[in-house]
């Protein structure tokens, strides 16, 4: 049996169209690693079957490792471990009134952990209109004070 270089082609192509179907971002490298085979096929024809599929296995594989090992892990940088820096102390409106066990909504003149408005909690009663701050980050809402 032998696979031409089109063969790879089409197929590698094919893999990355499922990728767009399949939540799992992890077919697509099986279709670059064909894709390159192809491409390999068509620079240097002649490669056994064996050899294409084990140069398929070998690049898809590398490829896999190298984004979830190395590149994605620079890029999955979450905001919750920065939360306590960079929301502490920010300084907002109060757009509705907030009291022990209610919640109300503040609003920031620039976004905090991705939000101009976010739900918040305190341990005062505070009416709508009042500067507040941020004391500290509670799951989905802020904590917070008069300022």
């Amino acid at each position: 049996m032998t696979l031409e270089w089109w063969h790879w082609i089409v197929g590698g192509i094919f893999l990355i169209l499922l990728e767009l179907f399949m939540p799992s971002f992890f077919v697509i490298w099986f279709g670059l690693g064909a894709l390159f085979v192809g491409m390999l096929l068509l620079v240097a024809p002649g490669m056994s079957f064996t050899g294409q599929l084990l140069f398929w296995a070998i690049a898809s594989t590398t490829m896999t490792v190298l984004w979830f090992r190395v590149f994605r892990r620079i890029r999955d940088k979450t905001r919750s471990g920065t939360a306590e820096g960079e929301a502490i102390g920010e300084v907002g409106l109060l757009v509705s009134d907030t009291a022990p066990f209610a919640r109300g909504k503040v609003r920031f003149q620039r976004p905090v952990l991705g939000s101009e408005e976010w739900n918040c909690v305190s341990d005062a009663e505070i009416k709508a209109g009042s500067r507040v701050k941020i004391v500290s980050v509670e799951g989905s809402s802020v904590k917070i004070t008069r300022a």
